[in-house]
């Protein structure tokens, strides 16, 4: 046989080796990882179940999911083992990243427009303003007498080029 004939069998071969060997790399780095774990830490399952991690043994890990609420997993159900950090911003939603100036954007406009007064004061300056006008403004800009032929004309229908004299 020659070489060229041997060529594609090797790649093949040089091929599946490499991709053996990421797999079982990626194995073993799975395996150190649940190895790793200890009470207390975050997990989160291959499911996607979040829980902390109450007693680990040597195939199963005990997890408590909620108040006592207390699952009994294999380790190799065990997806990723989460830092503290990254498992209060999934679960409860808290951020300890926030920035050190403690300027922080409310929820809600309601706060940026409250007023040092009491809400009684308040609403008696807003009697003794004049009423707000809430007519149109086209309306409102045009005399009295211009506004009254204005509304005559819009009562009586106007022909258009075309599609007036069709029904």
């Amino acid at each position: 046989m020659s070489p060229v004939t041997l060529l594609p069998f090797i790649v093949l071969i040089g091929a599946m080796f490499l991709m053996t060997r990421s797999a079982k790399k990626k194995q073993q780095q799975a395996a150190s990882m649940r190895n790793e774990m200890q009470p207390g830490s975050g997990v989160r399952t291959i499911g996607g179940m979040y829980a902390t991690v109450k007693e680990v043994n040597e195939d199963t890990v005990l997890l408590d999911a909620a108040p006592g609420v207390d699952l009994l997993f294999a380790k190799n159900a065990i997806g990723a083992v989460l830092t503290d950090d990254e498992y209060n911003r999934i679960v409860h939603g808290i951020e300890h990243d926030l920035k050190a100036d403690g300027s922080v954007v409310p929820d809600d406009a309601s706060s940026l427009t409250e007023t040092d007064e009491p809400a009684a004061d308040a609403s008696s300056d807003a009697s003794d303003d004049k009423p707000l006008d809430l007519g149109k403004k086209d309306a409102a800009d045009k005399p009295a007498d211009e506004a009254a032929v204005a509304d005559a004309d819009e009562a009586e229908p106007k022909k258009t080029d075309g599609g007036a004299d069709a029904k």
